[in-house]
């Protein structure tokens, strides 16, 4: 069994007394305000005088901020978040140079979400206890599962979500052992009515994880706007909104979480279809539905989980017709309306009729099949 070094971070709840609150809140509030004056800094520098600023300029800029008289709170506060939030901006701009991603944006603030990371010369870790630079006694966490043995994380990130939750990250390199090799292999087409549907056959309940709450939300919504913007109350209706958001948001990760692992441990190939789930959101009559279904997560998660422990996962392209490609003969169909939830195969010489998603989970996993078989597309030809 092959052994592979692998960076995993650990997620626990933790609960901060009232002083390390209140130094992390400082904390979040220095990062993000270094974050947006190095932000700008480079912006002006490149567009004022053509002039590239760098990780290294800006840190000599930090240097110079933290003797001003109106920025010498910035001292307050572990100098390690501050240094992080310009390597996190550098990163930034790397992938903006490279075309992966777009131009960093400001970071704006928020009533209580915020984050700040720790490197191993701002914390230390022993016997189970994590102990922040700033602050005077560990840190309370609830551990919810053990770390791996003998386990010192590299990185420590705290962070507060808009509900008001305390989390810290462990980022820890393990040896992941890749699971045994499997012969099964399965198509998954993402839906609707059924959340995804397998080339088995299986069809995976939608839970509409936002429709159930639906009500919850928008009641505090109605909250919300009937407070003054800015007063206590309205700072207190923002966090029950929130923490209504975040109770959906936490139920559809669950889900998806095991879905993904069952898939992985099951299976040794997974092919799945590359959607283009921005451009499918601009569909209003179904932008709610896809956001609640989270596709894109759901991709996210399945690939980091099939390169841990050794899966082939494959993307077929987007525009391959798996709805409308026989699964038995291969003629394709003029047309497949959302209406028609039963595929029939306009071939006289077939006739094969099947349940709409589990023909298209069947076309998909022939032509990721064929993808790792042959390392050829599956892309149409297109006029």
């Amino acid at each position: 069994m092959a052994v592979g070094v692998k960076h995993r971070a650990y997620r626990y709840r933790c609960y901060p007394t009232p002083v390390q609150a209140s130094n992390l809140a400082r904390t979040f509030g220095c990062v993000r305000l270094v974050y947006n004056k190095a932000l700008d800094a480079r912006t002006k520098a490149w567009y004022r005088r053509k002039e590239r600023v760098g990780y290294v300029e800006t840190s000599a800029l930090l240097t110079k901020w933290k003797r001003r008289r109106d920025l010498d709170f910035l001292n307050e506060v572990s100098s390690v978040p501050l240094q992080q939030a310009l390597r996190h901006l550098q990163k930034g701009f790397a992938g903006f140079f490279e075309g992966r991603t777009g131009y960093p944006c400001f970071k704006r603030k928020r009533v209580l979400a915020g984050s700040a990371e720790y490197t191993k010369s701002a914390f230390t870790y022993r016997g189970g206890e994590l102990r922040l630079a700033k602050q005077d006694t560990p840190l309370r966490i609830k551990w919810s599962r053990p770390l791996p043995h003998g386990a010192d994380p590299s990185t420590v990130t705290v962070a507060r979500d808009s509900a008001g939750r305390w989390f810290v990250s462990l980022l820890i390199a393990e040896d992941v052992p890749t699971l045994p090799r499997r012969s099964e292999a399965v198509g998954v087409d993402a839906g609707i009515t059924s959340l995804f549907t397998l080339s088995t056959g299986e069809h995976i309940v939608n839970p509409r994880h936002e429709r159930r709450d639906r009500a919850r939300i928008k009641q505090r919504q109605q909250d919300l706007s009937r407070k003054q913007k800015g007063s206590a109350n309205y700072r207190k209706a923002q966090i029950r909104l929130a923490r209504a958001h975040a109770r959906v948001a936490d139920r559809r990760i669950d889900v998806l979480h095991k879905l993904t692992t069952r898939l992985v441990r099951e299976n040794q190939v997974i092919a799945v279809e590359d959607l283009s789930v921005r451009g499918m959101l601009s569909n209003h009559a179904l932008a709610r539905a896809i956001a609640d279904a989270s596709w894109a997560t759901f991709r996210r998660m399945i690939e980091y989980k099939a390169d841990w422990y050794g899966r082939d996962l494959i993307a077929v392209d987007r525009f391959f017709p798996s709805t409308k490609t026989c699964s038995a003969c291969g003629t394709v169909k003029r047309a497949m309306p959302l209406t028609a939830r039963t595929f029939t195969c306009p071939s006289e010489d077939c006739g094969h009729t099947e349940n709409r998603d589990v023909n298209a989970a069947k076309n998909i996993l022939a032509a990721g099949l064929a993808v790792a078989a042959c390392g050829d597309g599956v892309r149409p030809k297109r006029s």
